[in-house]
């Protein structure tokens, strides 16, 4: 897969949960929890406490006629004294 990371959340909530150590992104919907946290520790040089996906309906367009598809979100925990450099303060 060339591209597992669709972009990263910047929300009010995400911004708070990045100071818990908490960084949400949507990702690949054929992406498993296993391969998000290879992926993250192989790219941000961090190590995973764990991960939590969940798939996010996309709201309707007035005028479309094709179905609604979910977007996968994931929400990914390190572990203490890591942080992605990404999101500094």
């Amino acid at each position: 897969m060339t591209e597992k990371l669709k972009n990263q959340l910047i929300t009010e909530k995400s911004i708070r949960s990045s100071q818990q150590n908490q960084y949400t992104s949507h990702v690949d919907s054929k992406l498993t929890k296993t391969e998000m946290k290879n992926w993250i520790e192989q790219f941000s040089d961090v190590k995973v406490g764990g991960i939590n996906s969940s798939r996010v309906r996309r709201r309707k367009k007035k005028k479309s006629s094709s179905n609604s598809k979910s977007i996968k979100k994931m929400i990914a925990r390190l572990r203490a004294n890591y942080l992605i450099p990404l999101f500094l303060n």
